[in-house]
């Protein structure tokens, strides 16, 4: 353990609490409270996880009172966040909380404002991100070594026979998958969303009740576009789960394919000799160095913040930004129209 004097608040007990237990006791971090609406299942994963001292409750505000937390973990189902997160907001504590932000923007919004108004830092875990060959990625582009960047385009193909609450829902891909790679393009690019056309569909032979698959391209506000082809319902040869990536420039193209480090080509600098194809030659990338990944790497960006204040980079009003375009993306395909992505 790294010895970390901090202590935190858990609300929800289900799987995913399974993933943050392991890095909250790697770094020291005590859980003073499990709180559940379900005392069993929470007692069941104290047990598990070995949470000395830690106290299974179904009262959040008691458990804030009596504990007063370094911070509260928001792992409950993105319909409840906004009342957890602002709950945990208003009486005064940080939060870091699982993606999606919300289940709607106006909720979404809500949150971030109290976190404004009680001035209190709250940050989504977009896992993703805690990942070396993406931030090799985001600093290959930011350094200029494409160019000026003007596409991005990722894949995502995955036969992913779940069973429940995902085979009934009306948007499966958009609203519980896409949001991890639309913040990867937002990383990738530095840039923002301005405008997104999308359609959703159903294919033939699906196994889902609303539509598993997508085609979205958005206008970024740099100048560049993003198109997205992704489907939960395609059988064979699938992507990797961070989806597979082509990143071009004016200067040059950068790959990520299969959880594989980033590879690419650039112009043969000085080279100007007349030609159908420009000579390239092949980027050199230094491999980045090893990093803490998904829920470790976000719970180190908060555990920074409380100790020199330094802001997440996942903090939410950035992240509001990556949710718009689940949402934008979504009224689109169902207006059948472009339409301006509002954070």
């Amino acid at each position: 353990m790294s010895g970390s004097s901090f202590s935190c608040v858990v609300v929800g007990a289900g799987g995913i609490s399974g993933a943050w237990f392991p890095p909250l006791r790697a770094e020291g971090v005590r859980v003073a409270a499990l709180v559940d609406l379900r005392p069993e299942v929470a007692a069941a994963q104290v047990g598990k996880f070995n949470l000395e001292g830690c106290e299974v409750t179904t009262d959040l505000a008691a458990a804030l009172k009596k504990h007063h937390p370094d911070f509260v973990v928001d792992l409950t189902v993105p319909e409840a966040h906004g009342a957890v997160t602002c709950a945990a907001l208003k009486a005064g504590f940080h939060v870091i909380g699982e993606k999606p932000m919300a289940a709607d923007m106006a909720t979404a919004r809500r949150m971030v404002r109290a976190a404004e108004k009680n001035g209190r830092m709250y940050m989504v875990s977009q896992s993703r991100r805690w990942e070396a060959r993406h931030m090799l990625l985001r600093q290959a582009v930011a350094a200029g070594r494409i160019g000026k960047l003007t596409a991005l385009n990722c894949d995502f193909y995955i036969g992913a026979h779940f069973g429940g609450f995902r085979d009934a829902m009306p948007s499966p891909l958009l609203l519980d998958m896409a949001i991890h790679h639309f913040d990867l393009a937002r990383l990738f690019s530095g840039a923002a969303p301005a405008a997104v056309y999308a359609h959703e569909f159903n294919p033939h032979g699906s196994w889902y009740k609303g539509a598993p698959a997508a085609s979205c391209i958005f206008e970024m506000n740099d100048g560049s576009v993003f198109t997205y082809r992704g489907s939960w319902c395609a059988e064979g040869c699938h992507t990797s789960w961070n989806g597979d990536w082509r990143v071009i420039g004016d200067r040059g193209t950068l790959l990520c394919e299969k959880d594989q480090l980033p590879r690419g080509q650039e112009l043969v600098p000085g080279d100007n000799t007349p030609s159908f194809h420009r000579k390239m030659q092949d980027l050199e990338l230094t491999p980045p160095p090893e990093m803490k990944t998904g829920m470790h790497g976000a719970l180190l960006e908060m555990l920074e913040f409380l100790r020199t204040g330094k802001t997440p980079q996942t903090e939410c009003h950035d992240n509001l930004h990556s949710l718009a375009m689940v949402f934008a993306a979504i009224a689109s395909a169902k207006k059948r129209r472009r339409l301006v992505v509002n954070a």
